[in-house]
C-alpha cells in the first residue's frame, strides 16, 4: 500500500500544556489508526504575534496510507485536526485587524498541517506546506529534527 508522510505541528499555551499536547496526539493516533513514526522534542517558546503565556510546541510525522488525491486527503486531515481542537475545548473565531492581518491569541491546542509529502497544495481551505514555517523557529527547528531528506530537498526554503 502506498503511503504518504504527513507532518503536523502542535502547540498549546494555556491550561495544562503538556496534557493538551498528549491528549491531541492520542486523539490523532486514534483517528489515523497509527502512532507517529517520528516525534520531535517539545520546544517552549514565547507567544508569537501577541502577548501571552509561553507555548509548548511539537512536530509529528505520520506515515499514512494514501487515500484519494493529495488535496482530498490533506483536507480530510485538516477536518480531523479541527475536530480534535474543538473536542479538546478550543473555540476559534478568526479575527483580523483593520489591514486584514490575522490577530493571534492564546490557544488551548493548535494543530497545523505542515507538509503533506512533497506536495504543494493551495485550496481555499488549505495551503501546504504551511506558509509560515520559515518565519517560525518554534516550528522549523522541531520539523527539521524529524524531517526526512525528501522533504528537506523538496522544500529547501523552509529549512534555510
Amino acid at each position: 500500500m502506498e503511503r504518504v508522510d504527513v507532518y503536523l505541528g502542535l502547540g498549546s499555551n494555556i491550561g495544562n500544556r503538556d496534557s493538551n499536547l498528549l491528549r491531541a496526539v492520542n486523539m490523532l493516533d486514534q483517528a489515523f489508526g497509527t502512532h507517529p513514526e517520528r516525534i520531535s522534542r517539545i520546544v517552549e517558546t514565547p507567544a508569537w504575534g501577541f502577548e501571552g503565556p509561553d507555548f509548548l510546541n511539537i512536530c509529528l510525522l505520520y506515515r499514512l496510507p494514501r487515500k484519494g488525491t493529495p488535496e482530498e486527503q490533506a483536507t480530510e486531515i485538516l477536518h480531523i485536526a479541527k475536530s480534535i481542537e474543538k473536542e479538546l475545548g478550543r473555540s476559534e473565531e478568526l479575527k483580523y485587524d483593520k489591514d486584514g492581518n490575522r490577530i493571534y491569541h492564546d490557544r488551548l491546542i493548535d494543530i497545523d498541517i505542515l507538509c503533506y509529502g512533497a506536495h504543494v497544495i493551495n485550496t481555499e481551505e488549505l495551503t501546504v506546506p504551511h506558509p509560515l514555517i520559515g518565519q517560525r523557529d518554534f516550528v522549523k527547528k522541531p520539523l527539521l529534527e524529524i524531517s526526512k531528506p525528501e522533504i528537506r530537498n523538496a522544500f529547501p526554503q523552509i529549512f534555510e
